[in-house]
């Protein structure tokens, strides 16, 4: 009977643990924001870089906030080439999704991306790569969906 309250615990934590969703194409930067996601903030995470996949996650309100790669390689959309952007803003358009926050990551880092990224797709931010402060990336998390 001791076992039961635990087990109890261990269930409502991962109710209530946040799910991240990672839109990325980069084996080693997935594995990078799995361990930084998981072990400095226990969230559930979710990595694909299937745009089919990453639009029904967030139509089945699963997901609680997306880290889109805005160099998607080699990803489609119903037939179609798209990037991290175009999936964003197939994300922002949609009654359905458009309340998810979306976090660009990019090694776009030039003058002006961020601003161009962010009107041009409706994203909640952004974010260059390489990481170099995992605890910025956890707080823009945290500000979204806290």
């Amino acid at each position: 009977m001791e076992k039961l309250p635990h087990l109890l615990i261990n269930i409502l934590k991962e109710a209530m643990q946040k799910k991240i969703l990672i839109v990325e194409d980069d084996e080693m930067n997935a594995k990078f924001f799995r361990l930084t996601l998981t072990r400095r903030s226990n969230f559930d995470v979710i990595i694909t870089e299937d745009p089919e996949k990453v639009v029904a996650l967030a139509r089945g309100k699963e997901i609680d906030l997306i880290l889109m790669d805005v160099s998607l390689s080699n990803s489609y959309y119903r037939g179609a080439e798209v990037d991290g952007l175009m999936v964003t803003r197939i994300l922002k358009v949609n009654p359905k999704t458009v309340q998810i926050p979306v976090i660009l990551v990019t090694a776009h880092a030039m003058e002006g991306d961020k601003e161009t990224f962010l009107k041009e797709t409706l994203a909640d931010d952004y974010i260059s790569k390489p990481i170099v402060n995992p605890e910025e990336l956890i707080e823009k998390i945290n500000n979204f969906i806290k």
